[in-house]
């Protein structure tokens, strides 16, 4: 009776079984690039950082203050921001923020200093927003606050802004590290602003007007309040490499079928 030998199936893919497969490999390298982007916004978000609508010498400017809630557990209710002596703000007002109350502060500068042409002995010191009973910035969101200051000192001055943020279980995070030469951002850094040449409508003293009406459109924006905490880019990222496991799994199965 003749040996029969089994035949090989035709199928080139038998070849492959039980060996990854090549194409899953960019689908994997596309996740994990994903995370290696997102992961450096998540730890940047969590920061005290001021936003300026004009960095004009000489002008005013619309400073909005995006504080995130670090906490999984305890509420911020309180930050403090202190203003420059070196290079002082003459002029701090603030906008109202539903559920905090603010107060500025004026205190003697250390020596007087020539602005425009006067000298000044006192200047805005502090700025503190206070959240009423019952507000705060809950784990998971941030708040905005507008301060419309100026006039802004000379181009190319730094401007640092330090900030306290309290919890409501009493802890205290200080903001207030200057970034080194190096350009290595410091676990807390201080928020700040580099000033720029006087041009067009921020050459003189006009934009306070316009710094107020932009302070309110600022307000009035749907992310004042609510937003994108540190959970909220960590659980980004977890949801891009989630996604990213779906994809190998079902072509995993598609392979096996």
């Amino acid at each position: 009776m003749p040996t029969t030998h089994p035949t090989h199936p035709t199928d080139p893919d038998h070849r492959t079984a039980g060996r990854p497969d090549r194409r899953l490999r960019p689908v994997a390298a596309t996740a994990l690039a994903a995370a290696l982007v997102l992961l450096p916004a998540a730890a940047a978000s969590a920061h005290v950082r001021v936003v300026p609508d004009s960095t004009a010498a000489g002008g005013y400017a619309l400073l909005t203050f995006r504080v995130p809630n670090e906490s999984d557990t305890a509420s911020t209710t309180r930050v403090e921001v202190t203003l420059p002596t070196d290079h002082p703000l003459t002029y701090a007002a603030v906008q109202p923020v539903p559920g905090w109350t603010a107060r500025v502060v004026e205190a003697a500068l250390p020596a007087p200093v020539d602005v425009g042409g006067a000298t000044i002995t006192t200047a805005p010191r502090t700025v503190t927003w206070t959240a009423d009973a019952g507000s705060g910035i809950a784990p998971g969101q941030f708040q905005q606050f507008p301060l419309s200051v100026g006039p802004l000192p000379d181009a190319g001055t730094s401007v640092l802004l330090p900030a306290v943020q309290t919890y409501s279980d009493g802890t205290a995070v200080a903001w207030d590290e200057p970034v080194p030469a190096s350009g290595e951002e410091p676990e807390h850094p201080a928020p700040e602003l580099v000033t720029t040449e006087a041009t067009g409508e921020h050459a003189g003293h006009g934009a306070t007007a316009t710094a107020t009406a932009e302070a309110a459109e600022v307000a009035s924006t749907p992310a004042a309040g609510a937003g994108w905490g540190a959970g909220g880019w960590l659980g980004l990222v977890g949801a891009v490499l989630g996604a990213a496991g779906l994809v190998v799994a079902l072509l995993g199965r598609r392979r096996a079928a």
